[in-house]
């Protein structure tokens, strides 16, 4: 009998024990990036569904059932969430969690000493690189902003901002991310004439404007929307401060346009992680999200199916979801030797590991070759206002 995916959250929580294996995943349902989360959230359960429908897991067609947990794009329920899905839910692997601050902490706390493996959809901190000490625990689908930060700088620089001033939220990822910016900003030859952190979720940050915003009309802004970086751009905007903004993908939302109106945000500039859309395996992933009516292009939505598939592959390619044995599984299933699998192929992939096949998944959101701290390589696209709306174009 074809079994299905569970389809909601809750029902996933409630119907745990009966799931044949278990993936958790740890999401950012609340907090500062719920826009942002959601359609992240639809390509995980996608990906299970493709698993599901296509003869499901091992010989005998068990359930990948998909165990979600609100992470909340914070540590501390990170770690508690976590906690129960490794505890109480029994999951083999986590998928997860979004926020580079909740998977450091999660990872940590919980999923090192526990033995699970992670597999971060989104989180993009330098500082996960070497957080592992090792264990080989710890791997994610998106690229490290110590890219992301350089082709940021780049871009700046080729806007015409040969000076910036600085502003970044005081959380792991947007520390990271602009202490990377600064770096390469400089080192191209740009002159930073202020470099501040500011306290997420305040009321206002008119006097953080204040402070820097004599020094340049250009600002670098790195920030989560929905805890601090609306208002600190409507600050800059209603005092005159800054009139130019640049930033990376915690800043990436609609909610920005509504909030701040198209018409102010002209001569703004933000970066993502992208998908190139002229490869096979991101044409494979369109026609599936399209067909499911998931935002194929959306900030790290490709990331998040290839992150589930991935976890899927391994534990199909182990024979086990036996959590001692997977990290090993994940590095070989991305990996050259082996036939290219893409996005949706799980029938074709299933087929070659039970005669004893090797695979290689090439995946929505490009190259999965895990390198020895278990990060990818990646694309970086820029987004500016086109017609109202956000436009995305591949960083070459």
């Amino acid at each position: 009998m074809k079994k299905t995916l569970l389809a909601t959250a809750a029902t996933f929580m409630a119907t745990s024990a009966m799931a044949d294996v278990n993936i958790g995943n740890p999401m950012a349902m609340t907090g500062p990036i719920p826009d942002l989360n959601a359609p992240i959230a639809a390509a995980v359960d996608l990906a299970a569904q493709n698993v599901n429908d296509q003869g499901g897991m091992f010989a005998d067609g068990e359930t990948l059932n998909i165990v979600r947990a609100d992470s909340a794009c914070d540590p501390t329920a990170a770690v508690d969430a976590v906690t129960k899905l490794i505890n109480v839910n029994s999951v083999s692997a986590i998928v997860g969690p979004v926020c580079s601050g909740a998977t450091i902490a999660q990872a940590e706390s919980v999923s090192i000493p526990a033995g699970v493996v992670t597999l971060s959809v989104s989180a993009s901190s330098p500082a996960i690189t070497n957080m592992e000490d090792g264990t080989d625990l710890v791997f994610r689908a998106a690229a490290s902003d110590a890219y992301q930060g350089v082709a940021l700088a780049e871009l700046a620089l080729a806007n015409g901002f040969d000076e910036i001033a600085v502003s970044y939220a005081n959380d792991d990822y947007n520390a990271a991310i602009a202490e990377v910016f600064v770096q390469a900003y400089t080192d191209l030859g740009g002159t930073v004439t202020a470099n501040e952190a500011h306290e997420p979720n305040k009321a206002s940050y008119r006097s953080e404007v204040a402070t820097i915003g004599a020094t340049s009309d250009n600002l670098a802004l790195f920030s989560y929307y929905g805890s601090g970086g609306i208002t600190l751009m409507r600050n800059a905007l209603e005092t005159g401060a800054f009139t130019n903004f640049i930033g990376a993908d915690g800043m990436l939302s609609d909610e920005l346009i509504e909030q701040i109106g198209a018409e102010n945000l002209m001569t703004s500039t933000f970066t993502t992680s992208a998908s190139d859309d002229s490869t096979p395996s991101f044409a494979a992933w369109k026609a599936i999200a399209d067909e499911a009516g998931v935002p194929a292009s959306d900030p790290f939505v490709a990331n998040g199916y290839d992150a589930t598939f991935m976890m899927a592959l391994a534990i199909e390619a182990a024979g086990s979801d036996d959590r001692a044995v997977i990290a090993e599984s994940l590095r070989a299933i991305a990996t050259a030797p082996g036939e290219v699998i893409l996005p949706g192929e799980w029938a074709k992939a299933k087929e070659i590991l039970a005669a004893g096949g090797e695979i290689n998944y090439e995946g929505a959101a490009g190259n999965q070759d895990f390198d020895e701290n278990g990060d990818v390589a990646g694309n970086f696209s820029k987004s500016t206002i086109v017609d109202g709306a956000w436009a995305a174009e591949l960083i070459q």
